[in-house]
């Protein structure tokens, strides 16, 4: 194709391009003089001047990068645009995700995991700089499954050595919450569902702070778990309408996902509650439910401290028998009057009583992982040839030399067993 110009050897203007060896080359037709070559341009104004494109301008640098590094480039800019990060967070996760894709480990993942590890690096920014941001918001903005981003981010986390801090109560319960629909008026919500956000935040904290007193928190997803305390926290401040509403529909009211195990949450909060309620005198005269206990959450939390004490007292002594075996009662000295001081002491410290403590089916303050054990799988019967096995059997030569001892083994063996 001829081109505009004129060969500076001898004037000629058929300046033809010609590709030699796949590398474009300027020459003139007339004489075969070569007048530029390797031109990265396109258009015929850059031709007609023989002005090469600077390389910041083509593409070779953009070549330079893979296209899947682009691509997770480009995906974790739009998460930070979509969540509204400062322009430092964003380096921060671009940077975090180059080093993830140089590292061997993430070579040979799947597509997938390696779209999933641009919202992880997103989500360890957020966490470094204390942005209250939780698991389930990104795998919502990715239509991830909360396990497999679970096990992209651990991974992330221990390959590249990142130090991420765990996210505060407080961080969660006001990000959490001010995600609700139900601080500001609107059609399909009714007016006396609306509720004020700071008095609904302040609430949902104390039931949260008892939450994580009573081991509900521990080792646990706290979303469901703040999910349940605004639940109950929301019913309280307007317990004459709202008690009726279920938990399904306060969640669709608030425009917030149901999580599985937040039902769960909410039935041992409510236990808690009971056991509480059941050590204030003015509400023992009441036949309290898991309905009517939400009325007197207010009460219930101004005494929490003195309450949970009361609720959950340790019975150890009042479980040892009052006199050992073969003991006689003695004097004032005797063995046998140190029991009753004990439970003098004990109804001191703790003014419920045994009595009462025998009645409310009092006990012990643990995590529920220790009071709702998990059912042990059952294991295989034996079979006749295992339960012959009585460890009598002999033991053949060739296996006889595992347990010859050798020299420094009888020496040692002897010294261990002199020992008292």
């Amino acid at each position: 194709m001829a081109a505009r110009g004129r060969c500076p050897e001898c004037g000629s203007e058929a300046l033809v391009e010609d590709a030699h060896y796949a590398q474009q080359q300027l020459v003139c037709a007339a004489c075969g003089c070569v007048l530029a070559e390797g031109l990265l341009t396109t258009t015929y104004t850059e031709e007609e001047h023989l002005r090469e494109v600077a390389y910041a301008q083509s593409t070779g640098q953009k070549e330079q990068l893979s296209r899947c590094l682009q691509r997770g480039i480009r995906r974790v800019q739009d998460l930070c645009k979509v969540l509204q990060l400062p322009t430092v967070f964003e380096e921060t996760a671009v940077s975090y995700f180059q080093r993830a894709l140089q590292h061997p480990s993430f070579h040979l993942v799947s597509l997938e995991k390696k779209e999933l590890l641009a919202g992880c690096c997103v989500f360890v920014t957020c966490r470094q700089h204390n942005w209250p941001l939780t698991m389930g918001t990104i795998c919502s903005l990715l239509y991830a499954k909360q396990e497999l981003f679970a096990s992209v981010y651990l991974s992330l986390q221990k390959e590249l050595g990142l130090s991420v801090p765990a996210l505060s109560l407080v961080d969660l319960v006001n990000t959490h919450l001010s995600s609700f629909r139900l601080f500001r008026n609107a059609s399909d919500t009714p007016a006396l569902f609306v509720e004020d956000k700071e008095k609904m935040i302040a609430r949902t904290m104390q039931i949260v702070e008892l939450a994580s007193e009573t081991w509900l928190v521990t080792g646990r997803h706290p979303v469901p778990v703040v999910t349940a305390a605004a639940f109950l926290s929301w019913q309280s401040l307007q317990p004459a309408a709202r008690l009726a509403c279920t938990f399904a529909r306060f969640c669709k009211l608030a425009g917030i996902d149901l999580p599985p195990p937040a039902h769960l949450r909410l039935k041992e909060l409510l236990d808690i509650l009971l056991r509480m309620a059941s050590q204030l005198a003015w509400l023992r005269v009441f036949n309290l439910d898991k309905k009517t206990v939400v009325k007197h959450i207010g009460d219930l939390l101004q005494h929490r401290i003195f309450l949970l004490k009361n609720a959950f007292c340790l019975e150890d002594e009042d479980e040892q028998p009052a006199t050992a075996p073969g003991e006689g009662s003695g004097g004032e000295g005797s063995p046998s009057s140190a029991p009753a001081a004990g439970g003098v002491a004990r109804e001191d410290g703790c003014p419920s009583g045994g009595k009462r403590r025998r009645e409310g089916g009092s006990r012990r303050l643990l995590p529920p992982c220790l009071t709702n054990p998990r059912k042990r799988l059952r294991t295989a019967a034996l079979t006749p040839s295992d339960s012959a096995i009585t460890g009598d059997e002999p033991i053949s030569d060739s296996e006889i030399e595992q347990y010859l001892r050798s020299p420094e083994e009888m020496r040692a063996f002897r010294k261990a067993k002199a020992l008292p």
